[in-house]
């Protein structure tokens, strides 16, 4: 297995903590947020390698970051989506296939955002998303406000954990329960990010595809619970700086 973290964004939402600093490296209680993601995948049984994609501007930097994580369990790799601005950047489904095409990927790959800050285990996800080898897996979590859930894609899920709806930023969200970036595609999966694109012309949003992908094949939802984060604005910045300890 492989993960692959998406640290390709701007982050203009952030300016100016990140005009040139890349949000992934944004200090929280003295670790920077793609630490804390290294610290939930450092034990996964079979993890070959990580890649991290950037963009030009910030590639550099992740070059010299890496270089740093001289103990971490496996070999570390950024890929350059070769991107200078957030007008040509790819988006989040844009740079997976990227770096799927690129790295000539062939086995499952967990996608997962630099920007997800969590305080729970991955370990039951992973063994909840191996079960099912020709359907994609996606992390869930219950936000427990409406107006907060207008942000993000609200999903539908069966007594079975399969996704029975999914709707990008609805206005009227039917739940509370969204999806977070956080994405287990398993080997036999991969191929249908490329048809996807194709068929849409679409690459920038990941919930585009995930609605795209649930109305055609299963995928399914594991519920996490705990602290979560996404940090998207200054003001989710310094939420998670005051109330976030792991």
């Amino acid at each position: 297995m492989k993960v692959l973290i998406l640290a390709a964004g701007y982050g203009t939402r952030l300016y100016p903590l990140v005009k040139d600093t890349p949000k992934a490296l944004l200090d929280i209680n003295g670790k920077s947020l793609v630490n804390y993601v290294l610290d939930k995948i450092k034990s996964f049984d079979g993890l070959s390698e990580v890649l991290l994609v950037t963009n030009n501007k910030f590639y550099s930097i992740f070059v010299e970051w890496a270089k740093a994580q001289k103990n971490f369990s496996c070999p570390i790799k950024i890929v350059n989506d070769g991107t200078n601005t957030p007008d040509d950047r790819l988006g989040s489904i844009g740079d997976i296939q990227f770096v799927i095409k690129k790295e000539a990927i062939n086995e499952d790959v967990l996608v997962i955002g630099s920007d997800n800050l969590f305080d729970y285990s991955l370990d039951e996800y992973i063994l909840f998303s191996k079960k099912f080898k020709d359907s994609v897996t996606i992390g869930l979590y219950d936000i427990k406000n409406l107006e907060e859930a207008k942000n993000f894609g609200v999903v539908g899920i069966d007594a079975t954990k399969k996704i029975t709806s999914f709707e990008e930023k609805p206005a009227n969200p039917k739940s509370t329960l969204i999806s977070m970036c956080c994405y287990y595609l398993p080997k036999a999966t991969l191929g249908l990010v490329e048809v996807y694109l194709t068929e849409t012309k679409k690459a920038d949003k990941a919930g585009d595809y995930l609605r795209w992908l649930s109305e055609k094949n299963n995928v399914y939802g594991f519920n996490f619970f705990g602290k979560w984060y996404d940090i998207g604005s200054i003001e989710s910045y310094k939420e998670a700086q005051a109330k976030f300890k792991n």
